[in-house]
């Protein structure tokens, strides 16, 4: 039996869960609304304050997909009474964030500055050497701190580019000189 899927998924004070046919979940929160539709073999119910995911067989995709079910239902709680926020850093001489508007304008080496715009439902916040990705949607909060990192990847020997806050990048050593 999974582990994720059997556990119940409490649902906060004004918080409210509608499912409807094909399994649509629409969760609406304090901090806004997300949509999805989920697997339809899978069966959703909600018991009271209580959300339960259960799966008709014991067939491997099942399984697979009732502990998935039951943790996109979660983030998407979660989500709308809390938020998600990833953390990245820049690393370097001369590397910058700028924000104006929506406009994330980033100088990092190359000869020109990168300009994002943030997606919708996604803000970012510059402070210093820190960028902030904020949102309700985790799945797009992680993509779009996915695709700022990529602009100037870390690079192993002096450690320069953008990083996740959490990320530890290993160091190799550099060239030595001949004997």
């Amino acid at each position: 039996m999974s582990r994720i899927g059997r556990m119940p998924i409490a649902i906060p004070a004004g918080v409210t869960v509608t499912i409807a046919e094909n399994n649509h979940v629409t969760v609406k929160g304090p901090k806004g609304t997300l949509e999805r539709v989920l697997p339809e073999e899978m069966e959703i119910k909600q018991e009271g304050s209580e959300i339960v995911v259960s799966r008709p067989n014991d067939l491997k995709k099942m399984k697979s997909l009732h502990g998935l079910t039951r943790t996109l239902i979660n983030n998407m709680v979660i989500g709308v009474t809390e938020g998600y926020a990833k953390v990245l850093e820049i690393n370097g001489v001369g590397y910058r964030a700028a924000k104006s508007g929506k406009k994330l304008t980033l100088t990092l080496g190359y000869s020109h500055p990168v300009e994002m715009t943030d997606p919708e439902g996604l803000e970012s916040v510059v402070d210093g050497n820190k960028i902030t990705v904020k949102g309700i949607d985790k799945e797009k909060v992680g993509q779009y701190a996915a695709e700022i990192r990529s602009k100037r990847s870390p690079e192993p020997y002096k450690g320069k580019g953008i990083k996740y806050a959490d990320e530890v990048i290993r160091r190799k050593v550099g060239k030595t000189g001949k004997k």
